[in-house]
């Protein structure tokens, strides 16, 4: 197990935040995001390995996306350029992947996974979980490119993987073939019979799909939205998870990190849309799910359960930060129960970084988002781009509640 206190900034209580604090926590955590974990291209090195020393890349365009979502919010608030900067090279960057040599595949980005999945199939939601930046980056400079190029993936997505008649959406798709696979998943490759929930998911992270309504108009694209959102609502068991999908475990009866506060965000988003209550309350369900395994002192770890018991080997930050943001979220909607969990969120994410003294300039202001594991024989300790990447988009939300004129 990783000894924590070895390597965080601090674990005192942050009770008492003042503002002053949270600017200097954001720019330490946007300083990290922009000159450290993004590359010389601008695109996001990822997961670094603890033992070795060494950055390896996992699902770049998304974690790529959300960097440029911290950044930005990161940007309205400081009015600090370098880190408009940072966004904009990033976006190049994930605007640089269209594909446009080859017409089976015209419009898409080449969003590939990485790590066991390898780099052979595109991916529905490592497309989308990046997706929100660019049209955030629109939105702020002004300039149409970053839209467009998310807004051509998008469409792409739905003409070719989108299932509506069973409210989900295909997986992957063969970088090679360009066949979408309906019969097996890479995510399962010890599995011989897979079923539609194998290879398919409603695959709402990023609302995509409302992005592209609210950039062109086109309501097909609203329709589809609301449709997977109403999928999500019958799909949702009743814990506030959604258990039939992956990288949730229906065996294990356990559930992913933040898997199911994307679903949960996606809800927010219809309720902006519609004022249907209804969207409200699934996404309540899960804001307790993710409340039940939150500490007292506000950690959420990566392994955790239904019956409310962790696996206390790996610290998720990012889970911490983006509960933090469904749950201010929420109580803005009248949800109060929720503001003790983001106030705790808050006083963690202060505290739980790595020192700006660390020895290790790949670690230095990180927020804390460890994954411990034992694979093919190597035990691994992995700190991950994500917690600093939630992080910012937190604290940043925090900010404007508690500080904002």
């Amino acid at each position: 197990m990783l000894c924590l206190a070895a390597i965080i900034h601090s674990t005192v209580s942050a009770q008492g935040i003042s503002s002053e604090k949270l600017i200097k926590a954001i720019n330490e955590m946007a300083t990290y995001s922009s000159d450290v974990v993004l590359d010389k291209d601008g695109k996001s090195r990822c997961d670094y390995n603890l033992i070795d020393g060494k950055w390896y890349p996992y699902e770049v365009p998304w974690h790529t996306g959300q960097i440029i979502l911290g950044l930005l919010d990161t940007y309205k608030i400081t009015g600090d350029k370098k880190y408009l900067d940072a966004a904009k090279k990033a976006g190049d960057w994930w605007i640089s992947l269209e594909i446009k040599n080859d017409p089976r595949f015209a419009g898409m980005i080449r969003a590939v996974h990485g790590d066991d999945v390898g780099e052979n199939q595109v991916v529905f939601a490592t497309t989308t979980d990046g997706t929100h930046g660019l049209f955030e980056l629109t939105k702020v400079t002004g300039d149409k490119k970053y839209a467009n190029v998310a807004t051509s993936a998008i469409k792409w997505l739905k003409n070719k993987m989108y299932y509506p008649e069973k409210g989900v959406c295909y997986d992957f798709a063969d970088i090679k073939t360009a066949e979408i696979l309906k019969d097996n998943s890479p995510f399962h490759p010890d599995k011989k019979n897979q079923d539609l929930y194998d290879v398919a998911r409603p695959n709402t992270e990023g609302s995509p799909f409302k992005d592209v309504y609210e950039y062109t108009g086109d309501t097909v694209f609203l329709n589809a939205y609301i449709l997977l959102c109403n999928s999500i609502l019958d799909k949702q068991t009743p814990e506030g998870a959604w258990m039939n999908f992956t990288p949730n475990s229906i065996e294990k009866k356990s559930f992913h990190p933040r898997f199911n506060l994307w679903y949960a965000e996606s809800l927010l988003d219809a309720y902006d849309l519609t004022k249907d209550k209804k969207y409200l309350e699934s996404a309540a369900r899960t804001a307790r799910l993710y409340a039940g395994v939150q500490t007292k002192d506000g950690t959420i770890y990566y392994d955790n359960f239904l019956n409310g018991k962790s696996d206390k080997s790996s610290v998720c930050g990012s889970a911490t930060a983006f509960a933090g943001i469904i749950w201010i979220r929420l109580a803005g909607y009248g949800f109060t129960e929720f503001i003790p969990n983001y106030e705790r969120s808050a006083n963690w994410l202060l505290v739980n970084r790595f020192s700006q003294t660390h020895p290790d300039p790949n670690l230095r202001g990180a927020v804390i988002d460890t994954r411990v594991r034992s694979r093919k024989g190597e035990n691994t300790i992995t700190q991950r781009d994500v917690g600093t990447t939630f992080g910012m988009r937190f604290l940043a939300a925090y900010y404007n509640l508690k500080f904002k004129k």
